[in-house]
């Protein structure tokens, strides 16, 4: 049946494919390793310092990973990431008493190189799939690949857990490392290769973009991330637990059906945002959508100070955060895969997504230690105060539809 596609169709399947799967065991590890150290006793703030490392090296990977795509291809990054994801999965199958933080950490700094190098490969190759020209279709694909992607890591926090619950820790590790091995040999074997090899060998300092577009909508996304994460990754699950009396079942599933909606909602962006009207989005559009997400988190945070209605208001206006977010994130997805040049788009891809995973550690450490601190409501007003920074950047932003740009 693949044969009787397109080269394009093809290769985006293979490249969504090896995505999905990516991201459905990211989903499971994270959830195996969050239950099973609670189980253990730790804490969740101790536990959330688990992936500290797993956030720092995304900023590292998506920076360097860039660089290494345009010189070896997005296909050999793509199956690199595929590969470390399954050493990392490997590490956790020694006996219990050898699971110790430092080692946990390890495996988990590694599955953070490896998701960030599985990611900026598919996001980048979509570029490569697509003329310039059909700007449309590039919105559309970005959206899907984007949208089932966060769906399908939510699919994971379930699957994470029914797998602990069935089979135990070991045996979910194994199940998901030799699932995740058929996957990498069949990419080795259907992906194109040489998928977005530069024209020419881009020195180390071509990591950092020279494009204007580029550098402003990276800020941008720093902030947008940063504003999500400050108050959803310790803050919000450890609020849940100690003042709704929830236990942590009921918040991981919670969690798990907010970030399936929030995929939900990002593939249906582009007939959220113009598309109906044959129009693609650009910098007023991001102007527009951030400037709707601002205030949520200050009503929320308010509610919290006032003591008035605090769940209906806290719940109320997660749901509505994550589906006027997921937008933002897909219209800021669409964006950057636009911008990019052809020749070495990973360049342009990684360096944004570097200033993604920049976003989520500042948001990460922020949320614990601003809950610690202060509690939830100063974790609200913060991110308040990065959607404003994030509006304020996207005011900047080109007010047309992006132009095609090469890298230098």
């Amino acid at each position: 049946m693949l044969s009787q596609l397109s080269p394009h169709i093809r290769q985006y399947l293979v490249v969504t494919g090896n995505y999905w799967a990516f991201t459905l065991t990211d989903g499971a590890l994270r959830m195996l390793v969050v239950l099973y150290f609670y189980s253990l006793g730790y804490d969740g703030l101790s536990i959330a310092m688990l992936f500290l490392f797993y956030e720092f090296f995304g900023v590292v990977t998506n920076l360097a990973g860039g660089w290494l795509g345009a010189r070896i291809g997005l296909n050999k990054t793509m199956n690199i990431g595929l590969l470390l994801q399954i050493l990392a999965l490997s590490m956790l199958l020694v006996p219990a008493e050898y699971l110790l933080v430092p080692w946990v950490m390890a495996a988990q700094a590694l599955s953070g190189i490896a998701k960030d190098l599985n990611k900026m490969s598919a996001k980048s190759s979509i570029k490569l799939l697509v003329a310039d020209a059909e700007q449309s279709t590039l919105y559309k694909w970005v959206a899907i690949l984007t949208g089932s992607k966060n769906a399908l890591k939510g699919v994971g926090f379930f699957l994470g857990g029914l797998l602990l619950a069935l089979i135990g820790f070991w045996w979910a590790i194994f199940a998901m490392a030799a699932m995740l091995s058929l996957i990498w040999l069949c990419s080795l074997w259907l992906l194109k290769r040489d998928l977005g090899k530069s024209s020419y060998k881009p020195k180390f300092r071509d990591m950092l973009s020279k494009s204007r577009a580029i550098n402003l909508l990276s800020a941008a996304r720093l902030c947008l991330f940063a504003a999500r994460d400050v108050w959803f990754v310790v803050a919000l699950p450890l609020f849940l637990a100690s003042q709704f009396q929830w236990d942590h079942w009921q918040v991981g599933g919670f969690l798990a059906l907010w970030v399936i909606g929030y995929g939900a909602v990002q593939s249906q962006a582009p007939r959220l945002t113009g598309k109906a009207k044959n129009r693609t989005p650009d910098g007023r559009q991001a102007v527009l959508w951030a400037l709707l997400l601002c205030g949520l988190p200050a009503a929320i945070a308010l509610s919290i100070e006032l003591n008035w209605q605090v769940g209906p208001m806290l719940i109320g206006g997660l749901l509505l955060f994550g589906a006027v977010f997921a937008i933002n994130s897909s219209l800021h997805s669409y964006l950057i895969v636009s911008y990019a040049g052809r020749d070495g788009v990973s360049l342009d891809v990684g360096f944004y997504y570097m200033a993604n995973a920049m976003g989520r550690l500042l948001g990460t450490v922020l949320s614990g230690w601003l809950y610690l601190h202060f509690g939830l409501a100063a974790c609200l007003w913060v991110s308040s105060a990065l959607l404003v920074s994030t509006v304020l950047i996207s005011l900047t932003l080109p007010r047309q539809q992006p132009e095609h740009t090469e890298s230098p």
